[in-house]
């Protein structure tokens, strides 16, 4: 920060002297890996929850169509049927993330999650006990919208729970565990396949799950962070809200209640909340995420959660098992076996790019995974053409797709969703994001098996092929790379979009200069206030 000999003050972009200052105190942040465990898992429960319906849903199809298997007078569904089965929770996350847009930041994250453990347990036992096909698909889209509350609340609570130099790792390593998730729904499924009404302990076994993650969730603090943004929005007294942030953060670190380091973190909270609420007065409305650089991260964000799905990821999942059975595999429980040995290739590999995402980038990993998928894809449409008596090019081409998928669009699509939009429209543009993910997923689900009727897996499997070749010119042409850049340098070198941040020396007088392509700006002033653009980006007050 500079001062004028006329008493006005500049300042250069927004990654100043005091953004310095304040990422070195972050780096320095003092924290015991015992204390951030539990405000890491039980939210990650919600992801596992997630993962676990997938690897089940996989076996349950099976166990739901078997006239000796099943323990229902219903069990000939149709393909329609089986595909809303399947699908059924997929339409209520959809609806769920459709919702809690609206009442997020009335709940908050802790209660959001709770709300969402409980969803999930009472989906879960309306499934397992359905007396018919109707009462089963109420309790597949009950158990969905516990999966939409939590895929949204679970990053938010872990993202302002935890140390900042740990945030990253942390947040990655919920993709672990929606893959633990999905492999213990497969080893399951392996165990119960042969029982009678087995799809039932399939779906049952997710409540004891949901009950451990919402009394994790009641024993845990609120957010810090939204307690704080309560305050600066006005919806209760600051004073109230600071002392039950700083006891939150308190218990989060494993401190004394009301330490003087809690306090102090608190108050530096409060001034950049203060400082970015003001510096956005107003949202970013719909119509801005779609059109300047806000509509360039739609398409790069909303582009990579778009063909995550459509390159037959849901189907190639969910259907897991009876894709090994017709390959060769006739019994059910050699196909869920053999699900099993999937599942933990996709736990490893899952581990391998997180541990590398970092390393090597985003884009060699994308380029490199879509690739994989793209033979993959090629050789289950080979099997089923003319390759009908070798299963192990069945097997080998899932392993295959898993493990591509899985260093690619599985955990970089989500990394680059958060990266990528600008401040000031990157809830919205996360909303959409996550709206076209859940409703492509369903869409995709639902549509395997009548397209399979109609097309012929084979024809299915090259169209999907034929997507995922799409896809990968879509990562070459338009996907930037992200790594080792801060936010402000992705919305300044990739969205072209330049953000400085001006303030005085005098308490309470801030400015944004927000600069566009266009060559426009938008300020925030103080009534009587001028702003004047002096070279090398030198910004006056006056």
């Amino acid at each position: 920060m500079k001062k004028f000999d006329d008493g006005s003050t500049q300042v250069g972009a927004a990654q100043g002297d005091s953004a310095s200052e304040s990422s070195q105190l972050i780096e320095k942040e003092d924290f015991s890996w015992t204390s951030v465990i539990l405000p890491f898992l039980f939210p990650a429960l919600g992801g596992l929850l997630f993962g676990y319906d997938i690897g089940a849903t996989s076996g349950a199809t099976i166990s739901l169509q078997s006239a000796q298997l099943s323990g229902t007078t219903w069990f000939n569904l149709s393909s329609i049927q089986l595909g809303l089965v399947a699908s059924g929770s997929l339409y209520g996350a959809l609806f769920g993330s459709l919702l809690v847009y609206s009442i997020a930041d009335f709940l908050g994250r802790k209660r959001e999650l709770i709300t969402a453990a409980m969803l999930y347990l009472v989906g879960g036992a309306i499934t397992s006990y359905a007396p018919d096909f109707n009462t089963l698909l109420v309790g597949r889209v009950l158990y969905g919208l516990g999966i939409g509350l939590a895929m949204h609340g679970a990053p938010l609570y872990i993202a302002e729970t935890c140390p900042s130099q740990i945030r990253g790792t942390l947040i990655s390593l919920k993709e672990l565990f929606i893959v633990l998730g999905i492999l213990f729904g497969y080893l399951v499924g392996s165990f119960q396949i042969s029982a009678i009404g087995g799809w039932r302990y399939m779906y049952g076994l997710s409540a004891p799950i949901a009950v451990l993650m919402g009394l994790g969730m009641l024993s845990l603090p609120t957010s810090p962070r939204w307690l704080l943004l309560r305050a600066v929005q006005g919806k209760g007294s600051l004073q109230e809200y600071k002392e039950k942030a700083i006891d939150a953060l308190s218990k989060l670190r494993g401190r004394p209640p009301g330490d003087k380091v809690s306090e102090k973190q608190i108050e530096d909270t409060i001034v950049s909340v203060k400082s970015a609420y003001a510096g956005e007065q107003s949202e970013g409305s719909f119509w801005e995420v779609v059109q300047g650089p806000s509509l360039k991260a739609l398409v790069i964000g909303g582009g990579l959660v778009l063909f995550q799905q459509i390159t037959g990821q849901p189907s190639v999942l969910y259907y897991a098992g009876p894709i090994l059975q017709s390959a060769g595999f006739s019994a059910a429980a050699d196909a869920t076996r053999v699900s099993v040995v999937i599942g933990l290739f996709k736990l490893v590999m899952t581990g391998i790019a997180v541990a590398k995402v970092d390393d090597l980038g985003r884009r060699p990993l994308l380029i490199a995974g879509v690739t994989g998928i793209v033979l993959s894809l090629l050789m289950l449409a080979a099997y089923y053409k003319f390759l009908g008596g070798y299963p192990l090019v069945a097997v080998g081409a899932l392993l295959l797709y898993v493990g591509s998928y899985q260093v690619s669009f599985g955990p970089i699509s989500w990394l680059m969703v958060s990266e990528i939009f600008p401040l000031r429209t990157r809830g919205k543009g996360i909303s959409l994001a996550v709206l076209t993910n859940f409703g492509s997923n369903a869409i995709v689900t639902f549509a395997f098996s009548p397209l399979k009727e109609l097309l012929g897996a084979d024809n299915l499997f090259l169209l999907f092929g034929a997507i995922a070749l799409l896809s990968l010119v879509f990562v070459l042409q338009i996907v930037p790379e992200t790594k080792g850049l801060s936010l402000e340098e992705i919305e300044s070198k990739i969205l072209k979009l330049v953000s400085i941040v001006v303030s005085t020396r005098q308490e309470g007088v801030g400015v944004t200069l927000r600069m566009r392509t266009d060559g426009g700006f938008r300020t925030f002033l103080k009534k009587g206030e001028t702003l004047e653009i002096q070279p090398k980006n030198e910004v006056k007050i006056s």
